[in-house]
């Protein structure tokens, strides 16, 4: 959770999805307006070989790196925000938006954030770390994701958030070397994105059953928002 949060216990796998690929979209048109070609924009790259991966239609793909590249005559403008605060029990919180209205989303993050304490800019980020997450799984028995972060040049490795998976965390600056060395090494990617990785999570256990249900209470209220991209979350584990 010190990484990133996902929200448990979707209550449809049709819903979860439709939500994951207007995540994804989003996050395509916003790299495609560097170019619409992946080959040469390695942020877009990046996100559609994650749609691809997410089993994204291939005309819903197409159509949102030609809408983000200003192909289709259509205006795409959309706003990076970072709402920064607590969760119930003083949980650290970054929830990162891409809003097309920041006068919607403004308030309906207060009213969210009204269960645990929503907090200025640098109330909450100078105790998380801006890097490079990636995502990978191995490839072939016997993987060694320790030999595969060194080789492929990440900071660090842990844990990652899917069965089996591990968790590369780089420089920002290195995420696109770190993924395209990877698969060289063992792992196919899953994922690669920029994010927040708390300095000091708390420890779940300091927490009693009660309380962990009411910080997931309130994580899965933000992260069903539909401006809300992810959430980071300064909870160990």
């Amino acid at each position: 959770m010190g990484a990133q949060w996902k929200s448990k216990g979707k209550e449809l796998v049709a819903n979860a999805k439709g939500k994951l690929f207007s995540k994804l979209a989003k996050d395509i048109m916003l790299a495609a307006r560097a170019g619409a070609d992946p080959a040469g924009n390695s942020k877009l790259r990046l996100v559609v070989e994650q749609a691809r991966k997410a089993s994204m239609p291939k005309d819903t793909l197409d159509r949102a790196i030609k809408k983000g590249a200003g192909l289709t005559g259509e205006a795409v403008h959309f706003d990076h925000v970072i709402y920064e605060g607590f969760a119930p029990h003083r949980v650290p919180v970054m929830v990162e938006c891409l809003t097309d209205n920041v006068n919607r989303t403004a308030p309906e993050m207060r009213v969210l954030f009204r269960k645990g304490q929503l907090g200025t800019s640098g109330s909450v980020s100078w105790d998380f770390d801006h890097v490079g997450m990636v995502e990978a799984e191995p490839a072939a028995a016997g993987a060694d994701p320790e030999l595969a972060a060194i080789e492929a040049g990440a900071q660090d490795f842990e844990p990652g958030h899917e069965e089996g998976s591990t968790l590369f965390l780089t420089d920002p600056g290195d995420l696109d070397l770190v993924s395209r060395a990877l698969p060289a090494h063992g792992f196919t990617v899953l994922s690669a994105k920029l994010g927040y990785k708390a300095k000091n999570p708390i420890d779940p256990a300091s927490l009693s059953p009660a309380e962990l249900e009411e910080v997931e209470a309130f994580l899965a209220a933000i992260d069903a928002n539909d401006d809300v991209q992810n959430l980071f979350v300064g909870l160990a584990g």
